[in-house]
């Protein structure tokens, strides 16, 4: 049996032509384009405030947030002062601490409103949330 030792390509063929590849490439791109998931993840836009003495806090702890337009929210939906209340009565006596998020153009008296509530209800451990940048 005898091999040949170089191979020409066929007849009039003098190159590999890859406009095939390139379209196969081109079908893969616009398949995983249009299988792969743009789901943007649900949440509130705060701005929290800088501070330059911030530390991390448990990740335990309940979230209310407090928006621009002073709009409260209490685990990601929207509470008014009487829901808040009942909800904070729940977690003072389950001994969980609350996280504060407040947008830096949130109203002031409106975070210790919520501050003071928290107070009276006997939760002890109250921390609002800052960027340290």
């Amino acid at each position: 049996m005898r091999f040949k030792r170089h191979m020409e390509l066929e007849h009039g063929l003098k190159q590999i032509d890859i406009a095939p590849l390139i379209d196969m490439v081109f079908q893969l791109l616009i398949f995983f384009m249009l299988t792969s998931s743009f789901v943007m993840q649900p949440g509130i836009k705060i701005n929290l405030p800088k501070a330059l003495t911030s530390e991390v806090v448990r990740p335990e702890n309940v979230e209310i947030i407090i928006s621009s337009e002073n709009v409260t929210y209490l685990d990601g939906r929207v509470v008014n002062a009487q829901e808040l209340k009942k909800m904070l009565t729940q977690i003072s006596k389950r001994g969980q601490s609350v996280l504060i998020k407040s947008d830096r153009r949130a109203s002031l008296g409106r975070v210790v409103e919520i501050w003071d509530m928290a107070r009276d209800l006997g939760i002890s451990q109250i921390n609002i949330a800052t960027n340290q940048e």
